[in-house]
């Protein structure tokens, strides 16, 4: 429970992550990087979840849109916002 409250929070930083308002550009770029990762993860997993669904009963992949989709979709909505929040600190520095 903890951690699905941790991964749908847009707000919740990484640990050690600092606040993109004030870092510096090599650490802007770093963030930006570490979240790019991510979210390309985050993407994979929806994507094959969704392959995944495809090949389930009806009821096992409505299960499956009520409890795993919304949990990775809060996941990689939170590293979208995140990876947004550092893209435009290096712009603002670059």
């Amino acid at each position: 429970m903890v951690a699905a409250a941790r991964g749908g929070d847009c707000n919740q930083a990484m640990d050690g992550e600092g606040d993109p308002r004030t870092a510096p550009l090599q650490q802007a770029r770093y963030w930006k990087q570490v979240y790019s990762e991510i979210l390309a993860m985050e993407e994979k997993v929806m994507e094959r979840i969704q392959e995944l669904m495809a090949k389930q009963s009806a009821q096992a992949r409505r299960e499956v849109e009520l409890t795993n989709v919304p949990v990775v979709a809060a996941q990689a909505e939170r590293f979208r916002r995140r990876l947004g929040f550092w893209a435009r600190r290096v712009s603002e520095l670059e």
